[in-house]
């Protein structure tokens, strides 16, 4: 791990840590072109949204973390999840549940790989967790910030259909953002700040 190029996953593991002790949670670790390393995290659920200036104190932990590891990358940038915030993990698909997500599997179910729906939780032991969603008989509508009974766009809870998707067979989802559009966001996520500092000739960012 300590020289030539380190997959994601096993950044991941290397960083993790140092993202929780500093109170945030990590979301997310992806290599992108020329070099950059982007981390994305949070705060936890009983903190407030995370900052420029979180995101600055990360960015200087870890770069510090991977100078002293030999870590091989260009650009190092910390971000908030934004509001299409990506769910991954057991633990994600507990704390929003209730939320509107989008899911794309790894393989095709009864011809589909792309689910929208309501949230409902995650069920099962670890290692076999199966998540369940609230769709409409067509398998998934916008979901919007609807009134009385209404959860998905159009479909009343009554008329909505529940499935359980293995949580092993999920490639990617994310939350859908919701608007009230008379007063923005629902559920704002970070302000779009950004700031960047180089140490060592390694440039270390934040972004909100």
């Amino acid at each position: 791990m300590r020289s030539g190029v380190v997959v994601a996953s096993a950044v991941r593991e290397l960083i993790e840590p140092t993202v929780r002790g500093l109170g945030y949670e990590l979301v997310d670790v992806q290599r992108a072109a020329h070099g950059l390393l982007r981390v994305t995290v949070d705060t936890t659920p009983a903190a407030g949204g995370i900052g420029l200036d979180d995101c600055e104190r990360i960015s200087r932990q870890l770069t510090h973390l991977m100078a002293v590891e030999q870590i091989d990358y260009e650009r190092l940038e910390v971000c908030s999840p934004g509001l299409d915030r990506p769910l991954t993990g057991p633990r994600d698909f507990t704390r929003f549940a209730g939320s509107p997500v989008q899911l794309q599997l790894k393989e095709p179910l009864q011809g589909r790989r792309r689910f929208q729906g309501k949230l409902l939780g995650l069920d099962g032991q670890a290692g076999s967790e199966r998540v369940r969603l609230a769709v409409d008989p067509a398998g998934g509508a916008q979901t919007s910030p609807g009134r009385g009974r209404k959860s998905v766009a159009g479909t009343t809870e009554e008329q909505q259909a529940t499935i359980e998707l293995p949580l092993a067979a999920i490639e990617k989802a994310r939350l859908v953002p919701q608007f009230d559009f008379r007063g923005g966001s629902r559920a704002a996520r970070g302000n779009g700040e950004a700031a960047s500092d180089r140490t060592g000739g390694k440039a270390g960012s934040g972004v909100v």
